[in-house]
């Protein structure tokens, strides 16, 4: 018996406050899930997902209010640019920590739930950049990369669980994040223009729906061409 046929639709979106994160709040709620967002401060519940403490307490939290999680997004993301050559230690391990061991942090704890339920969907919010260079983002770079690879372990080990595990690599966005670059981006993207948050989270709400069952470990590209 599925989530949706138990009546457990609880999805837990981190950094789903702003940009693609609020519009993946927005059509998951549309989908008919009770969505939860996560973020450090604005959200439903408040945590930084960089720290595993806070993370346990907000999904304590979440169970509390709203029930188990069986769908979660790992959204949340920061960015501390910088040529590697200058790049600080504090820079690299802030986006590690959020990028990536965030998105560990909550999957550990979401798990629990959804081994309970034998059904869950995780979708990891990586980037076009995972897979193509980017001067002066090494550590955003391999956070999204390392992403990936997460992504597809965790579908292999809970494969047979009911659980599945996909990544979207969004490509130039228009959000908060790339309002400074996105016109002198949009001429890269083989599609002629930045793409809409909507447009991921369509892709996001696809794969943690039922067609996507058969979906696991995979790599969905939103990003307009950008990445072919």
């Amino acid at each position: 018996m599925s989530a949706r046929e138990n009546g457990q639709r609880v999805a837990l979106i981190t950094g789903g406050t702003r940009g693609i994160g609020a519009a993946i709040a927005d059509r998951l709620r549309e989908d008919g899930f009770d969505v939860v967002t996560l973020a450090r401060s604005g959200g439903d519940v408040q945590a930084d997902v960089s720290d595993p403490e806070q993370v346990k307490a907000a999904f304590d939290q979440v169970r509390e209010r709203y029930g188990p999680v069986t769908v979660l997004v790992n959204n949340a993301g920061v960015t501390r640019d910088g040529l590697t050559i200058r790049m600080g230690a504090d820079d690299w391990d802030a986006v590690l920590d959020t990028n990536l061991s965030g998105a560990f942090h909550c999957t550990r704890r979401a798990l629990d739930d959804m081994l309970s339920a034998r059904w869950g969907r995780i979708v990891n919010v990586s980037s076009v950049v995972a897979e193509r260079a980017n001067p002066g983002q090494a550590n955003y770079v391999a956070a999204k990369a390392g992403l990936l690879g997460f992504t597809r372990t965790v579908a292999r080990e809970m494969a047979r669980k009911g659980i599945t595990c996909n990544a979207v690599t969004p490509g130039v966005i228009d959000t908060d994040m790339t309002s400074n670059v996105a016109d002198e981006l949009k001429g890269a993207v083989p599609a002629g223009r930045v793409g809409r948050p909507e447009e991921v989270a369509a892709a996001v709400a696809f794969l943690c729906s039922e067609e996507a069952d058969y979906i696991n470990g995979a790599t969905l590209a939103v990003d307009g061409g950008l990445g072919a």
